[in-house]
């Protein structure tokens, strides 16, 4: 195959494919996986990773995030996210505890079971109904701590147009995460 990759090998019993912000090709694998299986994976997997690296390339790259740029964007998400979060947590009849902002190359936000809320910074870069739409999911999850068909009703009940929010994090969310430096952590 004449697209790179790395490969990581661990206890899993499956494999899966990722394409990083950086359009890196890393393939999970378990951990006494044959090259051979991998290999043919990744051939059958070929279509959909062109697709997806073509429109990663397409992609306009922005400039990597500072730390002073980082800590600006955590200052600006720690004085609008609490906020917008007590306005919804009303709408939906909920409580939480703390509310954390981060820097996070893989979640946008999320919700523990004591119902403290992370946000990530780089929430401060995208649209404000986009920034409500994470908001809203991550409080959906104090009623329902999964993705299930109950808990998407819940979101769409306060938003009725969150596929249209969702796709937009689909579709941009990964150029924004590029802008971290390698080096992830707390701004």
């Amino acid at each position: 195959m004449d697209i790179s990759y790395e490969i990581i090998r661990s206890s899993r019993k499956t494999l899966s494919l990722e394409i990083t912000p950086g359009g890196e090709v890393r393939v999970r694998c378990p951990r006494r996986m044959p090259q051979g299986e991998i290999t043919r994976f990744l051939e059958e997997k070929r279509p959909w990773l062109e697709r997806h690296l073509e429109a990663l390339s397409r992609r306009p790259r922005l400039p990597v995030l500072t730390s002073a740029e980082l800590r600006s964007l955590a200052e600006q998400a720690a004085r609008i996210l609490p906020e917008r979060t007590a306005y919804f947590a009303r709408i939906l009849n909920v409580t939480y505890g703390r509310i954390t902002i981060r820097s996070q190359r893989t979640r946008w936000g999320s919700c523990s079971a004591a119902g403290n809320l992370n946000y990530n910074c780089l929430l401060m870069r995208t649209p404000p109904d986009i920034q409500d739409y994470v908001v809203v999911h991550e409080l959906c999850h104090r009623k329902e701590l999964n993705h299930s068909v109950r808990f998407w009703a819940l979101v769409e009940s306060v938003m009725p147009d969150y596929r249209t929010r969702r796709q937009w994090l689909k579709d941009n969310g990964g150029g924004l995460i590029a802008c971290l430096p390698e080096k992830e952590g707390n701004p």
